[in-house]
């Protein structure tokens, strides 16, 4: 008996530490962008409007890919900012596309009407495109570089001026066009 016991203190022990490692793990994630080296995934459906979004044709351009849903408040509270930061930097070449996260059709569109959002988004309604990114929860943001590498992934809610300096830290790294 006193066996079982000490094995069930060592796995509740080794358990619990688990535990808040993998809550440490989360803590360290939330909040601050995340250096990473990753290829987008070529993410390819119907849009929240009419249409389709194909990330292919983001190719080329440094891109800001956001997970977002209608029932999300913190990407209620973002995506204004994102709005902004989409519209200024779009004369640097930088393109915007969102990921609608399991979310209702007209929900979506209603959204994008009341944020006057300016860019594509991709309709997600089962959560298929979101896991090929591997985001753990939303919102997400990732920013790609031209060749359509993730450079950065901000898990939880951003800010314009977060995203604005991930922005011109990846397009200070762009190579210069050729042939002019």
């Amino acid at each position: 008996m006193r066996k079982l016991l000490v094995a069930v203190l060592v796995v509740a022990a080794v358990g619990g530490a688990y535990a808040l490692f993998l809550n440490r793990q989360d803590a360290d994630v939330v909040g601050g962008p995340v250096a990473m080296n990753t290829p987008l995934p070529l993410l390819k459906g119907d849009a929240v409007s009419d249409g389709t979004v194909d990330l292919a044709d983001y190719r080329g351009d440094v891109t800001v890919v956001n997970v977002w849903a209608t029932w999300c408040g913190p990407c209620r509270q973002e995506q204004p900012g994102l709005v902004r930061t989409a519209k200024r930097y779009a004369d640097r070449g930088v393109r915007f596309v969102g990921l609608n996260y399991q979310d209702n059709r007209a929900a979506a569109q209603a959204w994008v009407e009341e944020y006057d959002v300016p860019y594509e988004s991709l309709f997600d309604e089962m959560g298929r495109y979101a896991d090929d990114l591997g985001f753990p929860y939303l919102p997400d943001t990732y920013i790609v570089d031209a060749g359509g590498t993730i450079r950065w992934a901000i898990y939880g809610e951003t800010s314009e001026a977060e995203v604005s300096n991930l922005l011109d830290e990846v397009l200070a790294r762009q190579p210069a066009p050729t042939g002019a």
